[in-house]
């Protein structure tokens, strides 16, 4: 198995998600070049966000007549998290962070789970630490790996440092394998400490199942982080240390 069908995969994940199907069904794609699928996944989230834009506008200007609580409650009771995920890119950065402020996490995850974070970037930056730690908690509660793997890009190394504390070694190997920006890998991965880099590597050798997603999360970091970390990597088993080896050798 190549880097390149590691990258793949993980995108049919994605891909499967926005169209509402199993990824088993678009395993044909699997071939395909992770970038087209990305930039294809990218085109169908723009479609249908941009569905409806007009009414979903009026409705933004709309809620600048009502106050932020009774809005939320608006938000929760009414509008839905589908809703409130179409139209958080279109109300003022400052209303909308208002707004989210007020709502119950669990509610804020599911409207995560729905978010294009691309259009609502600005409001996603504002929302306090604690609340956003609570948001990623309960999507690791849910296993929603794709959904976390979406707002990383987008949050500040301090919530991220304290997105990590709330999230398992398991989890993080999952999580990374989705990541949107699989650029932000080595960076996120430097705010770990070798103790806990090298219990993830431990968790992935005594699970066979998460060998692909180390592997591809192994291809992303950069020569200095490999080297600074390779005495745990000689500390793996044979069988993954050489599956390591070798994916490790194409990626360079």
């Amino acid at each position: 198995m190549t880097t390149e069908n590691f990258a793949s995969q993980a995108e049919i994940l994605k891909l499967a998600r926005v169209l509402g199907t199993t990824p088993e069904r678009l395993s044909y794609l699997e071939e395909v070049d992770a970038a087209e699928l990305q930039a294809f996944r990218e085109q169908v989230t723009d479609t249908l966000f941009d569905a409806n834009l007009a009414v979903l506008e009026r409705m933004a200007m709309a809620s600048k007549l009502v106050p932020s609580p009774i809005l939320a409650k608006i938000a929760e009771k009414v509008f839905g998290p589908l809703l409130c995920a179409r139209i958080a890119g279109l109300v003022d950065v400052s209303r909308g962070v208002d707004v989210a402020k007020r709502l119950k996490p669990p509610f804020l995850a599911d409207v995560a789970a729905e978010l294009d974070p691309r259009r609502a970037s600005a409001i996603i930056t504002r929302i306090p630490l604690d609340t956003v730690v609570a948001v990623a908690g309960e999507l690791v509660r849910r296993e929603d790996w794709i959904t976390v793997g979406r707002f990383v890009g987008h949050l500040p190394d301090p919530t991220v440092r304290r997105a990590l504390a709330v999230i398992g070694d398991e989890a993080l190997i999952r999580i990374a394998f989705v990541l949107d920006d699989k650029s932000r890998i080595d960076h996120v991965l430097g705010l770990l400490s070798e103790a806990r880099f090298g219990g993830l590597l431990q968790v992935a050798a005594a699970d066979e199942d998460l060998w692909a997603p180390v592997l591809d999360l192994l291809t992303h970091l950069s020569e200095k982080r490999v080297e600074q970390w390779s005495h745990l990597l000689d500390e793996l088993p044979p069988a993954l240390r050489e599956r390591v080896e070798e994916t490790l050798g194409q990626a360079s």
